[in-house]
């Protein structure tokens, strides 16, 4: 399901500084944007302070938001790069480690153990693709942008994002299935060669 435009008038409103009209922007975009901001980072309190810096940069870019792009394509266009800024970050500061028993846990409320095991490794496979791949793949299941939306947004050509999402899904489904942990099982729908059409 593509991902929803906002009325314009809403956008008008936010750039002239309505705080309202902002406030229902943020209201229709947190959602999407953390869920992708977090599986890029995989850190909810790193995701919740990006989500909240992209949404600040958003307000202060706002002005000169020119329409030329949809305006979920220059959102995460702006939580894309606010990712990849923190990303380098973290590459750049010294390293801590942490012990496995302090590490928190993911869980899925009222889902079967094996569901929740099956879960837990989908993500870890999807954390382990190249970052090409995993951002593509997110920017579609997670935050539900149409593949013309993420060429936008990635500034790359629409065949090579299918390629990726393509690529991405067969990787995490090859990984899936070494594992002994079929997509049926969670209730997802087999990647095909359609998608690349």
């Amino acid at each position: 399901m593509a991902i929803q435009q906002p009325d314009m008038a809403i956008i008008r409103r936010a750039q002239h500084g309505d705080e309202r009209a902002f406030a229902l922007i943020v209201q229709a975009y947190e959602a999407p944007i953390f869920n992708y901001v977090l599986r890029m980072v995989g850190d909810r309190t790193l995701a919740e302070d990006l989500t909240q810096d992209v949404f600040l940069r958003v307000f202060r870019g706002l002005r000169g938001y020119s329409r030329r792009a949809r305006f979920t394509t220059w959102l995460f266009q702006v939580a894309k790069n606010r990712v990849i800024d923190e990303i380098r970050a973290v590459e750049r500061r010294p390293r801590t480690l942490v012990a496995i028993e302090d590490a928190p846990q993911l869980e899925v409320v009222d889902a079967p153990i094996e569901q929740n095991e099956a879960i837990e490794i989908l993500l870890d496979e999807v954390e382990k693709l190249s970052p090409d791949l995993k951002e593509a793949l997110l920017l579609r299941d997670i935050a539900g942008l149409s593949y013309n939306e993420i060429s936008d947004t990635l500034d790359v050509t629409l065949a090579t994002v299918k390629w990726r999402i393509f690529k991405a899904r067969e990787e995490v489904q090859q990984a899936l299935e070494e594992q002994g942990v079929g997509l049926s099982t969670m209730g997802e729908s087999e990647t095909t060669s359609a998608d690349l059409n």
